[in-house]
């Protein structure tokens, strides 16, 4: 009976080693980077060097452009060269016919009724060619960067093992993306009567369908971006995570919110939540990439300033942008835009405050669950001192768990 009872003790603390909890998750995407990394001169493990270009793994076709960037290069090239054509043939063949290639990589809809100190674009099917060819400049981007900058980079701060430098790659693609589209999103605020956060005119004088070129621009941009980060996951381009699940719900709910507030004429609330989201992640990522270089008091003082500029952002004012979508919006709306009219370009009957909200509100339980893991980590990082273990940031990968760290000779 007694050996019962004793087994029966044991069970808990050996499912808890099996499992461990998420916040000590080496896999997790935003908890595994702040774990303690190899100190830099050990000799971790190593896997396969990565092939260059013309060696890379064999894929469909169809594929091969997302992680080949020289395949995506020459997709990029060809409306280039049509366009160029086009430019030179032209006014031989067929003068003063507008050039129907500029569609693919450029803006259309252009409002003929709108100023020309204050050009206006509407909605248009070349939006969807738009974004296509831009998830393929965020492919060929994302490759190019990771094999001409990040692996160098990794290189020369002497991480090893290829997990880690591929994490690394992609924490400093992050670090670019999120930099210039955080920076390009308060840009476009400034330009709009919702600058900073003037959350009433979310609603104010709604249809907003005549955008600013850069407004409209800056819009396709994102959901480029975040389809081909929704395509990259899909495919299984990147070794998988364990919050692989958390990962996918983010991004689908991202390109739901994208979707639906273009085409419903909500860019201005869009933008908000846009840049509240964008500024932080740059923070984010460059906290991650010097806890990978081994940068201990440096990666604490940024964890920190990260951890203040993420609640700032992604709680206080998306938790201003909700209550605005619950309160303001049903005083702010016009009467006349609250129905659903295709040809007036209105889409905002009673139930589209559930609409807009709910997503909103699933980022937001996202954004505090994480928010959670982050305070653990800011918590060891201060009080504990864990951030001078010199564990292996690549514990329980690839089958080679619990192998030393040796120096090299």
């Amino acid at each position: 009976m007694e050996n019962t009872r004793s087994k029966v003790k044991k069970r808990p603390s050996a499912l808890r080693a099996h499992i461990p909890p998420t916040e000590e998750d080496r896999d997790h995407h935003l908890t595994g980077p702040f774990l303690p990394q190899t100190p830099l001169g050990s000799l971790t493990p190593r896997s396969a060097s990565p092939a260059p270009f013309n060696k890379l793994p064999e894929r469909s076709a169809l594929i091969s452009w997302v992680v080949n960037p020289a395949a995506s290069f020459k997709l990029l090239l060809v409306p280039l060269v049509l366009y160029t054509n086009w430019e030179l043939l032209s006014p031989y063949l067929e003068p003063g016919t507008p050039n129907p290639f500029s569609h693919i990589f450029q803006i259309s809809g252009y409002v003929p009724t709108s100023s020309p100190n204050d050009p206006r674009y509407r909605k248009t099917w070349w939006d969807l060619v738009f974004i296509a060819y831009y998830v393929i400049v965020f492919s060929f981007i994302r490759e190019a960067l990771g094999h001409w900058v990040s692996r160098p980079v990794a290189k020369y701060f002497r991480l090893r093992r290829e997990s880690k430098v591929d994490r690394f790659a992609e924490q400093m693609y992050a670090l670019f993306y999120f930099m210039v589209l955080g920076a390009w999103g308060y840009r476009v605020m400034t330009q709009l009567p919702t600058n900073w956060y003037k959350t009433e005119e979310f609603w104010a004088g709604y249809p907003h369908w005549d955008m600013k070129p850069e407004l409209k621009r800056y819009y396709l941009m994102q959901f480029a971006y975040w389809w081909q980060q929704l395509l990259v996951l899909v495919l299984g381009l990147e070794k998988p995570r364990k919050d692989y699940s958390e990962l996918v719900a983010h991004h689908i709910v991202t390109l739901w919110l994208v979707g639906w507030s273009y085409l419903v004429n909500l860019t201005y609330i869009g933008n908000a939540v846009y840049m509240s989201m964008d500024i932080p992640d740059t923070f984010l990522a460059f906290s991650k990439l010097l806890n990978y270089i081994q940068w201990n008091t440096a990666k604490v003082y940024a964890f920190g300033i990260f951890y203040v500029i993420w609640g700032y952002f992604r709680h206080y004012l998306n938790l201003r942008i909700l209550w605005s979508v619950w309160y303001e919006l049903p005083v702010y709306i016009p009467e006349a835009a609250k129905k659903w009219d295709w040809s007036e370009g209105v889409y905002m009957p009673a139930w589209m405050r559930y609409q807009v909200f709910l997503p909103l509100m699933i980022l937001q339980f996202l954004n505090l669950f994480w928010y959670y893991l982050m305070t653990k980590i800011l918590i060891r990082g201060l009080i504990t001192k864990d951030v001078d273990d010199e564990r292996s940031d690549d514990e329980g990968e690839d089958g080679e768990d619990d192998i030393p760290d040796k120096k090299e000779d």
